[in-house]
């Protein structure tokens, strides 16, 4: 019986094989629990590796301010400079360590790794963005509380962080993915990376009126800019809500749109 046994088996086994030619994958996994891993997987990645440069970051933007406050008495600048500077921490983090991130993974052939795995890949995408954008949070807040206090500005609306910080760090860290992942080789990621955030720093804490017209237009290019935007008109005495869930919704957008292309971009070059 035992000798019978297992010779049906043995026929069962390669009747499916026969029947489909190679035994059956296991099915890919869902967007949404692969999401949840990769980002559990990234933020501790991030906890341990990343604290010493959200440091950096934050130090940076409140330094960027005290230096302001000397050429900046208050009034439309003063809000432009605050908000800019608390932007500017996800701006390093969502988008410089991101292209630099994406980048190494592909110089190191970490994406052959991801490319073995059931999982789809707007959910490594996302998964790494949403880790990154989430650690600012803490150097974001102590940019806007302190550059507050720096220049006698309200701290009545600073709730309105809760929406600035996801939507325009899933706008820059969707723009730093494509820059990572784009980019021919390492060093060119880190480079595109760092002029990145040397934009986000000349054009989203300068005050738009004080930039020449053209720079100016380039502004509007930015992906950080509506988020500033948005921030900015929170510190006023009676803030126009409108404007502000306008400068909200185009930041979400442009969000949208940044991921997409990341998406892509990580396509495009796992297959290579």
């Amino acid at each position: 019986m035992p000798v019978e046994a297992a010779s049906a088996s043995g026929r069962g086994a390669r009747e499916e094989r026969s029947g489909s030619g190679e035994y059956p994958l296991a099915p890919r996994a869902r967007v949404l629990p692969a999401l949840a891993a990769v980002y559990r997987a990234q933020l501790s990645r991030a906890r341990v590796a990343r604290i010493p440069l959200l440091f950096v970051a934050t130090f940076q933007s409140v330094g960027i301010m005290v230096l302001m406050r000397g050429v900046v008495d208050g009034g439309a600048e003063a809000r432009a400079v605050v908000a800019g500077s608390s932007v500017l921490v996800v701006a390093f983090v969502a988008l410089n360590l991101l292209a630099q991130y994406f980048g190494q993974l592909r110089a190191g052939g970490g994406l052959d790794h991801y490319a073995t795995l059931p999982v789809p890949p707007a959910a490594v995408v996302l998964g790494a963005a949403g880790a990154y954008a989430s650690f600012t949070v803490p150097g974001t807040i102590v940019t806007a509380v302190v550059g507050s206090v720096l220049f006698g500005l309200p701290l009545t609306h600073l709730w309105v962080l809760a929406a600035v910080i996801p939507l325009a760090g899933a706008a820059l860290a969707g723009f730093g993915a494509a820059l990572g992942l784009l980019a021919p080789r390492q060093e060119i990621a880190t480079l595109l990376g760092q002029l990145g955030m040397s934009a986000a720093l000349l054009l989203g804490v300068l005050p738009a009126g004080r930039l020449p017209g053209p720079i100016a237009y380039a502004r509007d290019l930015l992906p950080s800019t509506y988020g500033v935007e948005a921030l900015a008109h929170t510190f006023q005495a009676h803030p126009r809500w409108s404007i502000v869930a306008l400068d909200l919704a185009v930041c979400a957008v442009v969000g949208v749109v940044s991921l997409a292309v990341a998406t892509w971009a990580y396509r495009r070059a796992a297959v290579r």
